[in-house]
């Protein structure tokens, strides 16, 4: 079986594949530092608590957007799992990169849209909403073509209740109405119907530059509250990441054939 592990910024989201298959995901903490035994053992406590066999693991893909807790984590599946995980960079992904310094481009975005023009064909415009929300765009030919980079959801809502200090801490949710009427629904009211607002110009925009016709796929944890109040989002897909680190990991083992 093929574990599949994405490190983001907040969270670390793992895939256990079965060929095609997705047998399960689990989700781990990014930001708590951890030791390689640290890391090892909760692994393979999440695995085993679902009752698969660690011993099943043949072959780990890894893409990172923290460099910071990758030694401790490659050694934790080395000595874990018997198996030296595959970190692809963004230039050996399979995809055309056509931007000014693509050694830059975050191996997430790239997975994402590898991951998106190969499920739903191109043009596509791809869009992450993560600690950061990504929006890419991808050319019929296959080509990521660059795209724009914002602050997340959370993120803003962390900024906004922790740099004023009459403001609470609340729930990311769309309110009753536009209007809100005390503070709560005023900010989860700024926030949502100012993301869905956002999400709907940048999409108008980059078709305008050239891609009408191209589809919109969204995946990250708080792209269901968008997807459901605009109709510029064709698609939701909560597994397009993993779904790529697999597709890409698929593609490295034909090479070395």
């Amino acid at each position: 079986m093929l574990l599949v592990v994405d490190v983001g910024n907040t969270h670390i989201t793992l895939g256990l594949f079965d060929g095609e298959e997705c047998k399960a995901t689990f989700r781990m903490t990014a930001k708590q530092p951890r030791t390689s035994d640290e890391y090892g053992i909760q692994l393979c406590d999440l695995l085993q608590h679902r009752d698969f066999d660690v011993k099943k693991v043949d072959a780990v893909i890894v893409s990172s957007v923290v460099p910071d807790i990758m030694h401790s984590l490659g050694s934790a599946i080395i000595k874990y799992f018997g198996v030296k995980p595959y970190v692809p960079s963004t230039l050996d992904m399979g995809l055309k990169i056509n931007t000014e310094h693509p050694k830059e481009i975050g191996p997430d975005r790239i997975v994402d849209a590898v991951a998106a023009y190969e499920k739903y064909g191109g043009p596509v415009i791809v869009i992450d909403f993560g600690t950061a929300t990504t929006y890419d765009v991808v050319s019929a030919d296959g080509t990521f073509q660059g795209g724009l980079i914002s602050t997340g959801i959370r993120t803003s809502a962390r900024a906004l209740w922790g740099g004023a200090a009459m403001l609470p801490e609340i729930e990311i949710r769309k309110p009753n109405g536009i209007i809100g009427k005390e503070t709560v629904s005023s900010m989860q009211g700024g926030l949502v119907y100012g993301y869905i607002g956002q999400t709907e110009y940048i999409v108008k925009k980059m078709k305008e530059s050239g891609y009408e016709d191209a589809k919109v796929v969204a995946t990250g944890g708080l792209g269901n509250i968008i997807v459901n109040e605009t109709d510029v989002i064709d698609i939701y897909d909560p597994m397009l990441t993993l779904d790529g680190l697999r597709m890409i990991y698929e593609k490295h083992k034909k090479v070395e054939k």
